[in-house]
């Protein structure tokens, strides 16, 4: 093969004019401005930007890529990026071979990978939480490689806000960029794409509590069907909403009066049972069970979902007695009326499936008590201040008895 070197000032139109000499097979045409880069023109048409180096004493040679695709000034920027490589003692062609391993990894993958590792030292509340941002709110992200991500995180946040609220989108920003940071750690990336992303203005907490009167009104404006025995058991129970609107048969023991929710349905992924007070053994038995379905509310296999337009509903039934209230003001209230009538508050966060005070550190380690009894005894409590106010609320004469 027929081969000649010339050296020459390179431009854009003079690399777009090359032409290979009469007679010769290939010719190499060498940049005066950045040494051993090199534009190679062979016969067959094939036009490529390639850097001559030493690396241990060896002579390499690493391609960039088509002149036709790469422009001169970013050819002369890679050339010097790979010579610096070079001199470093480091090969260009494996520094190339791991960003394209690395471009090959999905985010759903090193998601896992990051999972498994936090797993091992990780509380299981804690756990969960990174689990429902990466694998549920971040579910967008699983196809794309770990460092192509992009602009995709900044609409991903505005997504998560509207969908989940503004707390959700920034816990899972935050969990986001905790994954990247191991990443990076492990080489597997370069950069956090979660750097210079907006937070969400994040509300204060409510602290809404509904009086009694409040209680009565959405006790009596409730219908007689899925939403309103759902709303009932959440007022006579304190649990939280996608607990109650989620409950299957098979969690329910009528006999026995309880609610036993396995540790997969828990925020703090621990199974947690919930005595039933009379009140609300009587709404579940007044449910009729459908053949083959476990599932007692709703149509879908994941229970009730028709959340947005039942509130509405109720509240126009309610004429805006109560203002502004939420499902979850109902388990804050339902704390508080404990607290009011004198129950401990160790016991009323075992009835909320809280871990924490008492419960927390050496404490828990040692104390293993679910407090059954206790429990019992409190939303038993809880249902005779729900009765009283509905009472009261109709004109009854009815004095609440202190614990």
């Amino acid at each position: 093969m027929k081969r000649a070197d010339k050296r020459i000032t390179l431009t854009e139109k003079k690399v777009r004019d090359l032409e290979i000499d009469n007679g010769k097979d290939e010719q190499v045409f060498l940049d005066s401005e950045v040494p051993g880069l090199t534009v190679r023109i062979r016969e067959g048409g094939s036009r490529k930007y390639v850097v001559n180096y030493r690396l241990n004493g060896s002579r390499e040679r690493y391609v960039i890529g088509d002149t036709r695709i790469h422009t001169l000034m970013d050819a002369r920027q890679k050339a010097r990026d790979v010579l610096k490589t070079a001199n470093d003692g480091n090969s260009p062609k494996a520094e190339r071979a791991k960003k394209a391993a690395a471009a090959t990894l999905t985010f759903s993958s090193v998601a896992d990978d990051y999972l498994a590792v936090r797993k091992q030292n990780m509380r299981p509340r804690s756990f969960i939480e990174y689990e429902r941002h990466l694998k549920k709110y971040w579910q967008m992200l699983d196809d794309l490689p770990l460092t192509s991500v992009g602009d995709s995180v900044a609409k991903g946040l505005r997504h998560i806000a509207k969908t989940h609220g503004n707390t959700a989108a920034n816990r899972s920003r935050s969990t986001l960029s905790a994954m990247y940071a191991w990443a990076i750690g492990e080489r597997f990336c370069k950069e956090n794409p979660v750097t210079g992303t907006n937070k969400a203005q994040e509300k204060a907490p409510r602290e809404r509590v509904l009086s009694d009167a409040d209680l009565a009104s959405v006790w009596n404006a409730a219908p007689d069907m899925d939403y309103g025995r759902i709303i009932k058991l959440l007022m006579l129970t304190a649990q939280r909403r996608d607990e109650i609107g989620k409950l299957r048969w098979s969690e329910v023991d009528l006999e026995a009066k309880t609610i036993t929710l396995p540790s997969t349905r828990t925020k703090n992924g621990r199974q947690h049972t919930i005595p039933l007070s009379d009140d609300a053994s009587a709404i579940l038995r007044a449910i009729p069970m459908r053949e083959n379905r476990d599932p007692i509310f709703g149509d879908g296999e994941d229970g009730y979902s028709g959340w947005s337009a039942a509130k509405v509903t109720l509240d126009k039934r309610m004429g805006g007695a109560v203002g502004d209230w939420t499902l979850h003001d109902l388990r804050r209230t339902g704390a508080t009326r404990m607290a009011d009538s004198g129950i401990q508050p160790h016991i009323i966060e075992a009835v909320l499936n809280h871990v924490g005070g008492h419960k927390s550190g050496v404490a828990g380690i040692y104390n293993r008590s679910m407090y059954e009894p206790e429990k019992r005894q409190a939303l038993d409590t809880l249902a005779t201040y729900i009765r009283t106010a509905i009472a009261k609320a109709s004109g009854a004469n009815v004095t609440r008895l202190k614990q």
